[in-house]
């Protein structure tokens, strides 16, 4: 995953550049535990709103401290916990498993047509299929912060957005959620469904303008 500013998430005065710093945070927090750069990062993290509007401000301040009582350790342990082990693990973060039920199923074949589309292809060193969560993250970012405007524009956004993320992000939030065990990985699931939420009316209110 790409390197991210929480700096940037956290004082931005443009609202794009936020909401791409934020899309690079969730990719790299569901991607691999924290390392101590980034929980000191996150744990010296201003609390106000990430950008205009208090919706995420309760759950960004909840995340901001959880992080505060996370080591390096601890953090490894409970991702570890939920997303690793030998066998099935507690909560899967790949879109095939919401949509269809299944790994590896249909809609990543959708998802594969439209990386292609855009001329995105998988970094093979990630180890990770493409609907995972973090990998449709850095998508998102790359759609917000790219330099390609053919590509990197509103309504390629909102496309990928309703297609891939919107349908299944909240049902994974929820499945984290009711892990006793989840501590950091709980404040990120409900800060990553209001994050979704946001940017479901965002793109709600563009459809209906448009």
């Amino acid at each position: 995953m790409s390197d991210v500013s929480v700096a940037s998430v956290s004082s931005a005065l443009d609202e794009e550049i936020a909401r791409a710093e934020l899309y690079g945070v969730l990719a790299r927090m569901w991607y691999a535990p924290p390392d101590a750069g980034l929980l000191d990062a996150l744990g010296v993290a201003v609390t106000e709103a990430p950008f205009a509007g208090g919706f995420l401000e309760e759950p960004w301040r909840a995340l901001v401290g959880a992080a505060r009582g996370m080591t390096p350790a601890s953090a490894r342990a409970e991702y570890d916990a939920l997303f690793g082990g030998i066998g099935k693990p507690a909560v899967l973060l790949y879109g095939s498993h919401y949509l269809s039920g299944f790994l590896n199923d249909k809609p990543l074949a959708a998802l594969r047509g439209d990386l292609a589309r855009l001329g995105l292809v998988r970094d093979e060193a990630l180890g990770e299929t493409e609907d995972h969560i973090a990998c449709l993250c850095e998508v998102m970012r790359y759609l917000i912060a790219g330099d390609d405007v053919a590509v990197a524009n509103l309504k390629e956004q909102q496309v990928f957005f309703g297609r891939h993320l919107q349908s299944w992000v909240p049902a994974m939030c929820e499945a984290v959620l009711q892990q006793p065990g989840a501590m950091l990985y709980a404040a990120l699931a409900r800060f990553t469904q209001a994050f979704i939420g946001v940017e479901a009316q965002g793109f709600d209110m563009l459809e209906g303008g448009s």
